[in-house]
């Protein structure tokens, strides 16, 4: 009995694992895939052999699977991959060109790779979000946060938001984002529970210069000041709270 109970658990668990496959392969092999390893562990109940060894083996077997069908469909299935690194290596052409101009832009081999980074990653999780959701408003409110989100660590990195880049208070955005991307993750992007985790997000950026207040009242007589820091942080509040008015909007129109 109790080997029943632990086969059934695994099986659960692989079901489970399969799921991560890109729809297309899940749906045209994911059936056999499961048959599969109900067939194996089957095998090692009659031979009365170790569960565990082969649901582990079977795990291991199929995740690097996943991993390289999922990069597979992203590269075949989307193609704007190739234009957001062409649009990227453009965005960082204006500092490149800036440079032999003026010497008040002067950026390093770091410099670029960080900010290329900020972008390219910018528009894959653009990309690979809001193609979950067909409508506009959808999209939309993705395209919102995710700028959002990367002008707050584009600020944060190049001159600090409060005070200079090198004030530990600034850290605490970092915050911000772990909070929507785990939130994301939680409400797995749908976009009611989008609109909750931008509205906590909102709530939270609205939080952090109060909490900074609070701990390291001398950095704001730095530039731009305690009206500017306010001032620049509302500015963030206010796009992720329009972000998740328009998961609002678009989670009235999705049955899910």
């Amino acid at each position: 009995m109790a080997r029943d109970l632990t086969a059934a658990r695994y099986r659960k668990f692989y079901a489970r694992l399969v799921r991560l496959y890109p729809k297309p392969f899940r749906e045209r092999y994911g059936e056999s895939l499961e048959q599969t390893f109900n067939d194996v562990l089957r095998e090692r109940e009659e031979r009365a052999g170790g569960l565990l060894g082969s649901a582990l083996w079977m795990f291991a077997e199929t995740s690097p699977e996943i991993i390289r069908e999922n990069w597979t469909a992203m590269i075949t299935q989307n193609r704007n991959i190739a234009r957001i690194a062409l649009v990227t290596g453009l965005l960082l052409m204006i500092p490149l060109v800036a440079m032999q101009f003026s010497d008040d832009v002067n950026w390093g081999v770091g410099d670029f790779i960080v900010m290329g980074g900020l972008l390219f990653g910018s528009g894959l999780t653009y990309e690979l979000v809001a193609r979950r959701g067909g409508t506009t408003a959808y999209k939309a409110a993705v395209g919102v946060a995710v700028v959002a989100s990367l002008l707050l660590m584009w600020v944060n990195l190049a001159v600090g938001i409060i005070g200079s880049e090198n004030n530990p208070a600034n850290v605490l955005y970092l915050g911000v984002i772990y909070i929507a991307l785990i939130g994301a993750t939680i409400v797995r992007l749908r976009p009611r529970g989008m609109s909750r985790v931008l509205f906590f997000t909102a709530l939270t950026q609205a939080l952090v210069p109060v909490i900074a207040l609070l701990i390291w009242r001398p950095t704001f007589d730095d530039p731009p000041g305690m009206v500017g820091v306010f001032f620049l942080n509302a500015g963030f509040v206010t796009l992720y709270l329009v972000s998740a008015l328009l998961f609002r909007h678009a989670g009235e129109t999705d049955p899910r």
